[in-house]
């Protein structure tokens, strides 16, 4: 069921603040992709330079949090915000942020724009990503163990990879032709990627440096995204309160919520406008007189106690990931990158 309560872009904004805010442009969708790509082959330079323990876990906290950042991007790709130019703006969401983090764009826009439609509501394909908040601090100490070992990411990934090959009962190259179809140019992404580190000296990063990130504090921050966005939140059905905007510091935004993907209730307003523009939503927003409205969090650590505010003492550790729950998780994962997160509620 969609939800009832949508609002117009008249209702929020003056036309010539819509006229600002709704601006797509080519260049600042290559810069962003470039900010994104850069920031990572300089953490992996810093590695290079300086190699440590320390300068290492650094890089792996923020080319994780870019990982997120490129899913961050092929989002605004799916939107159709990322670039002006259409052409341009699938070329980039998919070959520079959507293939390399697995994900495919307009695979996932099929899937996202499907939240957006009925978010929070009974067949909001993201539910399940809410829906088991608020949770004991125990149990979500133990979710970001897995997350921070690989152990997410891991069944994941495996689960994403038996699901493009198909069935057993299939011939090999039906198997194959599926493959290629659902995972095929992620393949040909991660090849590049390694093939370019190869060419640069330094092979063994694309395992240190890019596949540890992505299985582990990319799969953590995304968590905590999805707890941030929509956990815990006061009215599914109004616009202004099933979705939070956390205002993140710039700690935050640099390990955490790259590319301004905090200002999620602004997001959900309007799906249409960049996400460059967003804080620039926000204001407009606050001037327009919906800022008491706004679900709104001080934050990731003010989310982060709201979201475990369960009781110890109530904790149920539910060891065991069921197979129904893996395999939803698993095609939301083919979809693209919002079902981060396993989906076991212990």
């Amino acid at each position: 069921m969609s939800n009832p309560n949508r609002l117009s872009a008249n209702d929020l904004f003056t036309p010539s603040q819509l006229a600002e805010v709704r601006k797509r442009s080519d260049w600042r969708g290559i810069a962003l992709v470039a900010h994104a790509w850069g920031t990572i082959i300089a953490a992996m330079a810093l590695v290079a330079i300086f190699p440590n323990p320390i300068t290492y876990l650094v890089a792996v906290a923020i080319i994780g949090a870019r990982q997120l950042g490129l899913a961050i991007l092929m989002h605004d790709g799916a939107h159709g915000i990322l670039a002006e130019n259409q052409k341009l703006n699938l070329f980039l969401s998919q070959w520079f942020c959507g293939y390399p983090m697995m994900a495919e764009t307009l695979a996932y826009r099929r899937y996202h724009l499907k939240h957006h439609a009925s978010t929070q509501q009974a067949d909001d394909p993201d539910l399940i990503l809410s829906a088991p908040f608020p949770i004991t601090k125990k149990s979500l100490r133990r979710k970001i163990f897995r997350d921070l070992t690989g152990q997410t990411g891991y069944q994941q990934r495996k689960a994403q990879i038996l699901n493009a090959f198909g069935p057993k009962g299939l011939s090999l190259k039906d198997r194959l032709t599926r493959y290629w179809n659902r995972l095929g140019r992620a393949t040909v992404a991660q090849l590049v990627i390694f093939g370019l580190l190869l060419a640069a000296g330094h092979p063994l990063y694309f395992l240190t440096l890019w596949v540890v990130p992505f299985l582990t504090w990319q799969q953590m921050v995304t968590r905590l995204r999805n707890i941030a966005e929509h956990a815990v939140i006061p009215d599914n059905n109004d616009p202004f309160r099933n979705a939070r905007t956390t205002l993140a510091s710039w700690v935050e935004r640099a390990f955490i919520a790259p590319y301004l993907v905090n200002y999620h209730v602004e997001h959900h307003l309007a799906m249409w406008i960049p996400c460059h523009q967003l804080p620039k939503v926000h204001a407009y927003l606050l001037a327009n007189g919906f800022g008491d409205r706004i679900e709104q969090k001080d934050g990731y650590a003010e989310v982060i106690r709201l979201a475990t505010s369960k009781p110890d003492r109530d904790d149920s550790r539910g060891a065991l990931i069921h197979k129904s729950r893996r395999e939803r998780v698993a095609g939301s994962q083919n979809e693209g990158f919002s079902a981060s997160g396993d989906a076991d509620a212990a």
